[in-house]
């Protein structure tokens, strides 16, 4: 059997952080076994799909490296791979399924749906389709079909006895039949509801595992009758964890970020999304957090897929950016944040403020704010800050005039980190100064800030001229 897997997200919104984390493992399942991996996009929600949403998938799964065999994009055996492509398709197997007996056109209006509803409530009983359609005489059928009463088409689900699921993460799922709505397959506009859409699609595009978010667990025996209805094979299941907030509920965009296009344009590198969204379900063998796409191809089973609630924590994403980002070379790391629009020149002075910076970045971003001071010489600090505990302002301004002298004095073979750190460190002594102190009042004066880069190292990179100004105007 060659696996053949696919992910399928619906064009109504921004890409989600969940399409990705659940075509991470399809994508690693698909290569390990040398198999294929299938984009198809589920755009039969007309009114809120759009085409730009689409182009975004393709984007963000592709800024990922999550790139596919076959889809709306690549040709293959098993197209067209959108949905709103397909619908003669749909509506082909839903009427074999009512010649079969294995489904039923429903007559009911959304008024008496509404009834039912609310009476089912009120007696606090199960809330489902009553299936009143599902007994009407053939008779009645044939009339109410040649005046064209709008009708939509339901799948009739066995009254008795249970389905049996085994998924390949949770083990053994029991679900009895007497809970199961007869479910619509065709809605009245002719279209689809993704329920007969999906099934039919994973039949005739051939996949084999279906592995997919745990919310879908409910409406798994609900696919496992559709495919029994057709006389077909259901492909193997599994259930991935849901993402979460850190307060448990399903992550959503309320509690965070939840579109890929955000964590691209924040300056998350790709390499580091993915090792953070497979970490959310998947652990390797020798608990290391640190992995690539590769890895996680080289070692994936389902036995390594955890089933509880991972708490999406951007503090930890955050972590691991900021690892991979001082994993970077120069010339990679100035190639990243060209590519992300920053506006970074590939020169000396820029590659050498980048060993600097990379130590405390996060985020791409980081590059221009951790470092801010190497970029623009009009900083702003109070000058407060300037003052050390039991010093005067008088007494620290002379010591920073003196400073920028020394500076200012320094040689060209002078003009280096040891020489300069030890010379500054001497004429602390000379003042009288604890070169803590010194140097602190130093650190805003050259940076603007109280906690920096290297000090030195900073003035070596800032140069005689732009250091003792600061000096100067710091007095």
């Amino acid at each position: 059997m060659t696996v053949r897997v696919r992910v399928a997200p619906s064009p109504t919104g921004a890409p989600h952080v969940g399409t990705a984390y659940v075509a991470i493992f399809n994508r690693a399942f698909a290569h390990q076994q040398k198999g294929q991996f299938i984009l198809r996009i589920e755009d039969t929600d007309q009114e809120r799909s759009d085409p730009q949403y689409e182009k975004q998938i393709f984007e963000s799964l592709r800024w990922l490296g999550l790139t596919w065999d076959e889809g709306p994009d690549i040709d293959g055996p098993h197209g067209p791979y959108r949905q709103t492509e397909r619908a003669e398709i749909y509506r082909a197997h839903v009427r074999g399924l009512v010649e079969s007996g294995m489904a039923y056109p429903c007559f009911c209006s959304k008024e008496r749906l509404t009834e039912v509803r609310e009476a089912q409530k009120a007696a606090r009983g199960t809330i489902m389709y009553d299936r009143r359609c599902r007994t009407l005489p053939s008779e009645e059928v044939s009339r109410l079909m040649a005046a064209g009463t709008p009708h939509v088409v339901r799948l009739a689900v066995p009254l008795e006895g249970e389905i049996v699921m085994n998924d390949l993460i949770r083990g053994e799922v029991r679900i009895e039949n007497r809970i199961l709505d007869d479910q619509v397959l065709m809605k009245a506009d002719g279209l689809p509801t993704y329920h007969l859409a999906n099934v039919v699609d994973d039949h005739l595009m051939g996949i084999t595992h279906v592995m997919r978010a745990e919310e879908w667990i409910s409406s798994t025996p609900k696919h496992i009758h559709l495919y029994r209805a057709f006389g077909w094979e259901a492909p193997q299941f599994a259930h991935l964890p849901l993402l979460r907030n850190h307060d448990r509920s399903k992550i959503s965009k309320r509690k965070n970020p939840v579109s890929l296009k955000w964590y691209e344009e924040q300056g998350y590198l790709p390499e580091a999304m993915v090792n953070f969204l497979a970490l959310m379900g998947f652990s390797m063998p020798d608990g290391r957090e640190e992995f690539s796409f590769d890895d996680i191809r080289d070692n994936f089973s389902f036995a390594r897929i955890t089933t509880g609630g991972p708490v999406f924590d951007l503090d930890k994403l955050a972590w691991l950016n900021g690892v991979y980002l001082r994993k970077l070379s120069d010339d990679e790391l100035i190639r990243r944040l060209q590519d992300a629009g920053l506006k970074v020149e590939d020169n000396a002075y820029t590659r050498a403020v980048a060993p600097l910076v990379r130590e405390r970045m996060k985020r791409l971003p980081d590059f221009l704010t951790v470092g801010d001071y190497f970029w623009n010489d009009h900083l702003a600090y109070d000058a407060a800050t300037l003052v050390p505990k039991k010093r005067e302002a008088g007494d620290t301004a002379r010591a920073l005039e003196s400073f920028a002298t020394l500076v200012e004095g320094a040689s060209e073979d002078t003009w280096n980190k040891e020489t300069l750190e030890a010379a500054m460190r001497a004429h602390a002594d000379s003042l009288g100064w604890s070169t803590k102190d010194a140097f602190m009042a130093i650190r805003v004066a050259i940076t603007g800030k109280t906690a920096t880069p290297p000090l030195v190292e900073s003035i070596v990179i800032l140069g005689r001229d732009r250091s003792a100004s600061r000096l100067r105007h710091a007095a």
